[in-house]
């Protein structure tokens, strides 16, 4: 019997949404396949009907998988098939899970696993979004208990105008890229980056999603409605309130003393300590239970007692303003910074703001030490990478050491995320950055505390950033019974965990680079979200300034230590010329040198060494072979053919020039043997380019008019300012070896008795003199200054 397959569709900027359950996947608790555009996501969701045994929290997992078939593309490594996730696997599995998580029941413990796969992916559309969209419906359609459906777009900001779901490449001119998530109702989840965009433009953007975000709920409910399972029945686990309030009598004032201090260490082994004397006076070891009354459990106990410190928490600062650590609602921690910390890296600095200290180095590169990125996107490659790293000692604990974390990766993308705006392009600063952010001590606001290190870091290195950048934690404390709420400034750990939202905000002095929101409870109203865009702005201002008084600008120069890269053009067509045959000529300049060179398609060329005087050396070397000579210039060029009518003369490294016989000397010359060989170098004036390229040489030019100085001197009359062409001294050179050639006068004896066919003098300025007079191109003049 062929499957009943439902499918519901609505329009999204031009393009078809369509959601469709039923065709595979059957086993499946809930299993939607999401397609917009060609690009198509299947995601299956599967719950376990009992629940975990000993478990405290949600054991809720979400994977987001990339298949390289989805884009017509073969894995790369050496088993050529998907292997761990990568970085932007990863984003988007944290994008999934994070507006799904809070609307589980509370005190729901059976495993649950999402799996979003990617089957088909256009590069046009991202998948990223329809992995949460598929999640949602596919827990909507399936038994397992769940307060959504969440729908999510993305907001982008072209030419002006606010555009929902651009594709891959309109977001590459997209001063705003931003995912919106959320229930008919609120927001509960925002991610993404800007252009220094204002903080209203942001808010303008959140409500114009949660306009299409409210479609696409009622999209998923219609599926639900011929297509959905019944719930499975949860019946949360009831409170004991009456040992509740003889815990809360025992504690007494003592739990507010133990919660309320400002230092972290002291405050979580006092709450500790309270915590394991109340458990012992609750529950006594002698104690036998009766089915009549039966004893209350250590898990029973604990739980109550957070549940206490929470209370507690919550309504001090809802009633009093009064935080853990004593600060106001918007106020931040005492802000301490050092830069240059570290001899050896090319940039560091120590940023600590309250108990967090967070240590970011930054690491120069050269262009082949770009990440290359073997995904679904359109994009190859990044010259610019933040990586996060939180040890188990930054909190007190001991904990094995692995590779990086899902969180790890998240805080870390964020920060990058937050200073791309800023980043200066590839030609204004031809370096590969890294940057690595080391959360020494963590006491909440770390990925914030990193943005902030990374921004000194960066100007520390002496990259010439647009403007420097900083970023803000803020919370939320609500009271869903009488409405009332407060903003948190520049949250602490404890905030965080009892809190009802963690909105990081990172930015310049002029708009909003980077956001990322959670929200705990069912979402927050527009008037909450503009309050703490606000509050936000303050906080990120003050934290600044005092940035800016331990570092005002980028350095002026690099570190001793960092490599020197150095960014040229040269015409496509030349590449040839560069590379040589079999790459023999641009293997003997790095030889040179000392310099890596890489050439792109277009022309671009980076030449890296550890000093700038290699890599310069090499500039020179490429200039020369890339250099077009110009009508008038004057070469002293070694012979390297000679035919019948003339000469060819190399005037540049692998370019040559046709000396016609006519033109070697004054006069009549019957065989160009009589007066050139080959090896011999000679002055020549370049007298005409071809259409083709090819360079007309003259010698007797220069000769003629070195007779005619001679003879003005003779009779004395004067020449004009800078009309002295060089002077005869006998007659032409010897050939030398070719390792001579464009090299300085040799300095022996007699050298300057060697005739007009003599390397014109570096050290003078150029000599222009009358039309088509003797002169020395600029460039060709510093080259041979440098040589000399």
């Amino acid at each position: 019997m062929p499957p009943v397959i439902h499918q519901k569709s609505i329009e999204i900027n031009g393009r078809i949404l369509t959601l469709e359950t039923g065709r595979v996947a059957e086993q499946a608790d809930g299993a939607v396949a999401v397609r917009y555009g060609e690009t198509v996501v299947l995601s299956t969701v599967v719950g376990a009907k009992e629940p975990a045994e000993g478990l405290d929290f949600f054991p809720l997992t979400v994977d987001y998988e990339e298949k390289m078939y989805a884009a017509g593309k073969i894995p790369g490594g050496f088993f050529r098939r998907e292997g761990r996730p990568s970085e932007a696997a990863i984003l988007a599995a944290r994008l999934t899970d994070r507006p799904i998580r809070p609307l589980f029941p509370k005190g729901y413990r059976n495993e649950v696993q999402v799996i979003s796969t990617v089957l088909s992916a256009d590069q046009e559309n991202e998948p990223d979004i329809l992995s949460i969209i598929g999640a949602s419906a596919a827990l909507t359609i399936s038994d397992i208990p769940w307060y959504g459906p969440v729908g999510a777009v993305r907001v982008g900001e072209i030419d002006g105008e606010l555009v929902i779901n651009p594709t891959s490449r309109q977001l590459l001119e997209s001063r705003l890229d931003l995912v919106v998530a959320g229930t008919a109702d609120a927001v509960v989840m925002v991610e993404g980056q800007a252009d220094e965009i204002p903080e209203e433009r942001l808010v303008e953007a959140i409500l114009l999603a949660h306009r299409e975000i409210q479609r696409i709920v009622e999209l998923q409910r219609e599926l639900q409605a011929v297509a959905g399972k019944p719930k499975r029945e949860f019946v949360p686990p009831a409170e004991n309130t009456e040992l509740k309030d003889r815990i809360k009598a025992y504690l007494g004032d003592r739990l507010a003393a133990a919660v309320f201090n400002p230092d972290k260490t002291a405050r979580l082994e006092a709450t500790a300590a309270l915590r394991q004397e109340t458990i012992a006076h609750f529950v006594p070891a002698e104690l036998v239970p009766s089915p009549e009354q039966p004893a209350p459990t250590a898990k029973e106990v604990g739980e109550l007692f957070d549940s206490l410190v929470k209370s507690l928490v919550r309504e001090t600062i809802l009633e009093r303003g009064e935080r853990p650590d004593g600060r106001r609602p918007d106020e931040i921690r005492e802000i301490w910074i050092q830069v240059g910390v570290l001899p050896r890296p090319h940039g560091s600095a120590l940023f600590t703001r309250g108990q967090t200290q967070v240590l970011t180095v930054c690491t120069l590169g050269t262009k082949e030490e770009e990440q290359l990125l073997d995904t679904l996107g359109i994009e190859e490659s990044k010259r610019y990478m933040h990586h996060y790293n939180f040890p188990p000692f930054s909190v007190g604990e001991v904990r094995r050491l692995r590779g990086p974390s899902r969180r790890d990766i998240g805080h870390g993308a964020l920060a990058e995320r937050a200073l791309l705006a800023v980043i200066p392009s590839e030609e204004e600063f031809p370096y590969t950055m890294r940057l690595v952010s080391e959360v020494l001590s963590s006491n909440g606001s770390t990925s914030m505390a990193s943005v902030c290190g990374s921004t000194l870091a960066l100007m520390d290195a002496g990259v010439p950033i647009r403007k420097p950048v900083a970023g803000v934690a803020m919370g939320l404390i609500t009271d869903l019974e009488t409405g009332r709420f407060t903003i948190l400034s520049d949250i602490q750990g404890i905030e965080d965990a009892l809190g009802d939202m963690d909105f990081k905000v990172a930015g310049t002095r002029d708009g909003v680079t980077a956001v990322q929101m959670d929200i705990k409870v069912m979402g927050i109203t527009p008037e909450i979200l503009r309050a703490a865009l606000e509050q936000a702005r303050h906080g990120r201002l003050f934290i600044l300034d005092k940035m800016i008084e331990v570092l005002p600008a980028p350095r002026p120069e690099m570190s001793p230590y960092a490599p020197r890269v150095i960014r040229i053009k040269i015409r496509p067509e030349q590449i040839g010329e560069v590379i040589g045959p079999g790459g023999r000529i641009i293997r003997g300049i790095q030889e040179s040198t000392g310099s890596k060179i890489e050439i792109e398609e277009d022309g671009t060329v980076f030449i890296s060494a550890a000093e700038e005087d290699s890599a310069r050396r090499a500039v020179r070397e490429i200039e020369k072979l890339t250099r077009v000579p110009e009508v008038g210039e004057i070469f002293y060029g070694r012979v390297v053919t000679i035919i019948p009518s003339g000469a060819f003369v190399e005037i540049l490294p692998g370019k040559d020039g046709f000396l016609h016989i006519s033109e070697i000397a004054p006069g009549r010359v019957r065989s160009v043997e009589d007066v050139l060989k080959v090896g011999q170098e000679i002055n020549v004036m370049v007298t005409g380019i071809r259409p083709d390229g090819k360079i007309n040489l003259s010698r007797k030019a220069l000769l003629e008019r070195e007779a005619a100085e001679q003879e003005r001197e003779a009779t004395g009359v004067p020449s004009g300012p800078g009309a002295h062409p060089p002077r005869p001294h006998g007659g032409d050179r010897e050939p030398r070896g070719p390792d001579r050639r464009g090299g300085p006068p040799s300095g022996r004896p007699g050298a300057r008795d060697r005739g007009p066919d003599r390397r014109p003098r570096p050290g003078g300025p150029p000599r222009p003199g009358r039309p088509g007079g003797y002169r020395i191109g600029d460039r060709l003049k510093d080259l041979l200054d440098d040589e000399s």
